[in-house]
């Protein structure tokens, strides 16, 4: 009797058990897999659109092929040439453009003896961004050449390093001049082709430090900040153009000699230093994912090395960001730049005695 209620009983008594440790394991894989998203996102180096595109999109030897015309600018090194350097394997024709004639000759005979192209297909345009009245004549001298222009590639500009107290007034006027009314006035000049065309593609090469903060960099940033600005309007105002795509790219420290030929206090002086103790990326990779970008057309894409990559994050969605980046943040981050602050303070004492 004893045995046949505790068989009756036995099975009941084990279902709360069971559902107990049901819902131990439920509770188990949410906190796991967000774990393991995070674990995941810290091995990467760029945001999870691109993630996407790189693993499942278009390839850019599916959407940038022979025939069509790539006009970038900032051409003669770093980012710019290596860009140059991979469309030239692709086969499209390239306009090349930049203020230093000798190195954009010295790019052009790289893309020749590595890639798919002539000579004919390669203009070698010299460019200045601040002088904006030869812009309109530099695009007639590309349509002339080439009959269209398929991609706008924004590159070229001017970076800075200086704690902002001891910048002078005139390097935040160049870098706006170069970096922003430049950059916006050889859109302009590009942009009735596009609409009369109704396709393009236009792409500018932005920096993280135009979503979020940088120490010794506010007049280089400033400028950055300006570009979204009026990319991000300009991408609205297209409603009627579906064809012509407005992408901006934002890398974070890249392996280029922008941060050593970077203005410092004054428009005459330039850094001259490289930033070694900075986690860069390589410049391959971040001209394939800029590819990777234009062929998906997306509209705005993060692309850097850890942490910078997940800085960016924070300071874009987490609302305590100034409680987690600290002075001491700061301090570190100006320190890894090798900067001799000790010098800058005794700069700035003459100046306040004079």
């Amino acid at each position: 009797m004893y045995l046949d209620a505790a068989r009756a009983s036995g099975p009941q008594s084990c279902l709360p058990i069971a559902a107990m440790s049901g819902e131990f394991w439920l509770w188990a894989l949410c906190a796991l897999l967000p774990a393991l998203w995070l674990l995941s996102f810290l091995r990467t180096d760029t945001d999870l659109m691109l993630l996407w595109a790189a693993w499942l999109g278009r390839r850019p030897e599916q959407v940038l092929t022979c025939g069509m015309v790539v006009w970038v600018t900032g051409a003669s090194s770093g980012i710019g040439e290596e860009l140059a350097f991979q469309l030239s394997k692709l086969g499209v024709s390239l306009v090349l453009s930049a203020r230093r004639v000798q190195e954009l000759e010295r790019v052009k005979r790289r893309c020749l003896e590595n890639g798919n192209l002539k000579d004919k297909d390669i203009l070698v345009l010299a460019l200045d961004l601040a002088d904006r009245s030869s812009h309109g004549a530099a695009v007639k001298a590309v349509l002339q050449e080439f009959g269209r222009i398929d991609v706008l590639v924004n590159n070229g500009g001017i970076g800075h390093c200086c704690f902002a107290v001891d910048t002078n007034l005139d390097v935040f006027k160049m870098l706006i001049e170069v970096n922003y009314l430049g950059t916006v006035s050889l859109t302009k000049c590009v942009l009735p082709h596009m609409m009369k065309r109704k396709q393009g593609k236009i792409v500018t090469i932005n920096s993280l430090v135009g979503i979020g903060p940088l120490p010794l960099c506010s007049a280089y940033s400033a400028s950055k900040h300006a570009l979204r600005g009026f990319f991000n309007t300009l991408q609205t105002e297209l409603f009627n153009y579906p064809g012509i795509t407005v992408s901006t790219i934002y890398p974070g420290p890249v392996h280029s000699n922008i941060f050593e030929n970077s203005l410092t206090s004054d428009v005459t002086k330039i850094l001259g230093i490289k930033a070694d103790d900075v986690s860069k990326m390589a410049t391959s990779r971040c001209a394939r994912l800029i590819l990777i970008s234009m062929a998906n057309d997306l509209k705005e894409v993060w692309m850097a090395k850890q942490p910078a990559l997940f800085m960016t994050y924070v300071w874009q969605y987490v609302p305590i960001r100034d409680w987690i980046f600290s002075r001491k943040t700061w301090k570190k981050i100006v320190e890894g730049y090798s900067v001799d602050m000790e010098d800058l303070e005794d700069n700035r004492h003459k100046k306040l005695s004079e």
